[in-house]
């Protein structure tokens, strides 16, 4: 997997994983590519059990997509959040927004 990889599974049938990169270079595409799913169907879960490293870019990719499963009236838990990510919410004082 190259340093710039982000990659988007279907785990379950309400379950998103994320694997590789979440960061500046792979944000966007993250964000789009979960929001089309999101979209698409049913989703109650974004595991990031896979994302190997992880910035500001990818909270606040999380943090985006969390607000748009909001709008859309669907429930969203974020689980195996990276340890950086978990720290990176507290310092920035969201981590209520995360559930």
């Amino acid at each position: 997997m190259s340093a710039s990889a982000f990659q988007l599974h279907r785990r379950a049938p309400d379950t998103l994983g994320v694997s590789g990169v979440l960061s500046f270079g792979t944000a966007a595409a993250a964000l789009a590519a979960i929001g089309a799913a999101l979209k698409a169907g049913p989703v109650a879960r974004l595991d990031l059990a896979g994302v190997e490293r992880t910035d500001s870019a990818g909270l606040a990719c999380v943090l985006a997509i969390r607000a748009e499963a909001q709008r859309l009236g669907r429930p969203l838990t974020v689980t195996n959040m990276p340890e950086g990510m978990r720290t990176l919410a507290q310092v920035c004082e969201v981590e209520s927004l995360l559930g």
